[in-house]
């Protein structure tokens, strides 16, 4: 692990290549899984704020799940998550042709309809934060389905803590990104030279 001002961070982040494989997981993240996404309060208000601008966006089911049941509920062990459809599908999932699942929430914010992308849990993975104690730990969850998106990282070149800088920065701020992409990189040169 590392310490990044507090933060831990598996060294999973700084060794392990990864970059999204849409054509060839087509987004699975979204509706594998028994539970929806985890979010927090502020969160829950913001999906309820912008619903409006997605909702046309969102599966019929999706709709119907919603207006009975708001965006999100208690899970069994009693994290707030998005709720779910069909026991899989997240209510934000929408399809593209072929298959493709996306997030409504990110294809509106593409196109400008909405100024926030998606919940944290969403836009950070693999890497799963947990407070624990006074402060964070960030993970690297390894997950079958993301194996092309390992393949793909290392063809790239393309190390986990690169891939996900943008989410990163917005959980920790750019400060904190900085410090610890320079740290990455003192690592893997004393650790990993051949990298």
């Amino acid at each position: 692990m590392l310490d990044i001002n507090g933060v831990l961070v598996s060294l999973d982040l700084v060794e392990r290549f990864f970059c999204c494989d849409l054509d060839k997981c087509l987004g699975q993240c979204c509706i594998e899984g028994d539970a929806g996404a985890p979010v927090t309060e502020a969160e829950r208000a913001t999906l309820e704020r912008v619903l409006p601008d997605v909702w046309d966006l969102l599966l019929p089911r999706a709709q119907e799940e919603i207006t009975r049941n708001g965006v999100a509920y208690l899970d069994p062990e009693g994290e707030l998550v998005t709720q779910i459809i069909d026991g899989r599908n997240c209510v934000f999932t929408c399809y593209e042709p072929g298959g493709l699942c996306s997030c409504a929430l990110e294809k509106a914010h593409r196109e400008g309809r909405i100024p926030w992308c998606k919940p944290i849990s969403c836009y950070l993975y693999p890497a799963r934060v947990k407070h624990i104690g006074d402060g964070d730990v960030v993970n690297y969850d390894r997950w079958k389905i993301c194996r092309a998106a390992e393949t793909l990282g290392r063809a790239r070149g393309i190390r986990v803590y690169e891939f996900l800088e943008q989410p990163l920065v917005r959980r920790f701020g750019r400060e904190w990104y900085d410090e610890f992409a320079a740290t990455c990189r003192l690592y893997l040169a004393a650790y990993h030279p051949e990298a």
